[in-house]
């Protein structure tokens, strides 16, 4: 009976571990083993994951900058932990961010503004975006105190990924190309799969004052609303692009919340 018992509970955690492993080799350059099941469902159900990638960003970054700072300025440190950041998932999110600044710039239509997010080229509305954003995050994390710099890196990366995966739940998916990034995440969204994200991503907001948790929620929720109005606007939904810049515009105004709550 108990022989029984311990492969119904395994085999209830095999679609979660799936689910697990393709979360991690699509949202970072992680490989996955062999034995996982790799498909589009699988993908799709795995948005619960998306902000425990970013538990994992925060904590190689981090791994990464004391490691430097045990030897160089910090914010040499701080700068080569972003770059370790970006090489671990691939610029995902930051190719995002520069191909909406490329089809929100040069855009007039719909239509127009796919066509230039689709292109493979990097522009000039995308080149000064992706340059300041980068400046503006690496700017932060430098006037960051030292105590706190892994708390929110742990809040910055897994709460932007859990507002940003929200949209899926407000907005419709515009992409019509089957080459699409955001495709296999953009059929459908699952309750379980929300709360999951969401759970992840409000752990680490034990950690700080209440009051503090609840002006940064107040804050990103704000944001959540006006950058979906802002896609509705312009794109009539989301894509995958879309996605990944939201990531980074919470990511960032979330590094200059704690920056700003740390005056008081």
């Amino acid at each position: 009976m108990m022989a029984a018992d311990n492969i119904c509970d395994l085999l209830m955690l095999k679609p979660t571990i799936h689910r697990f492993f393709n979360a991690l080799t699509f949202y970072t350059r992680v490989p996955g083993p062999n034995w996982v099941e790799y498909s589009a469902d699988n993908l799709n159900r795995a948005s619960g994951f998306f902000p425990f990638m970013g538990y994992l960003v925060a904590i190689w970054c981090y791994a990464v900058y004391s490691l430097c700072a045990t030897y160089l300025p910090a914010d040499i440190s701080l700068l080569i932990s972003m770059v370790a950041g970006i090489l671990f998932t691939g610029a995902f999110h930051e190719d995002g961010f520069a191909d909406l600044c490329d089809g929100f710039g040069g855009g007039y239509d719909q239509v127009s503004i796919l066509r230039i997010m689709k292109d493979s080229r990097l522009g000039t509305y995308g080149v000064s975006g992706l340059l300041l954003i980068l400046l503006l995050k690496w700017n932060s994390l430098t006037h960051i105190p030292t105590e706190t710099l892994f708390l929110s890196l742990l809040i910055a990366h897994s709460l932007s990924r859990a507002w940003a995966i929200s949209l899926i739940m407000v907005l419709p998916y515009v992409q019509q190309d089957e080459m699409s990034k955001a495709k296999p995440i953009a059929k459908q969204w699952f309750t379980q799969d929300m709360l999951l994200a969401w759970l992840f991503a409000l752990l680490p907001l034990l950690f700080i004052p209440m009051l503090t948790t609840a002006l940064l929620l107040g804050v990103g929720l704000g944001i959540f609303f006006l950058t979906a109005r802002w896609y509705q606007h312009r794109l009539q939904g989301y894509t995958g692009d879309a996605l990944g810049a939201s990531q980074q515009i919470h990511e960032v105004m979330i590094y200059l919340f704690i920056l700003a709550a740390t005056q008081f």
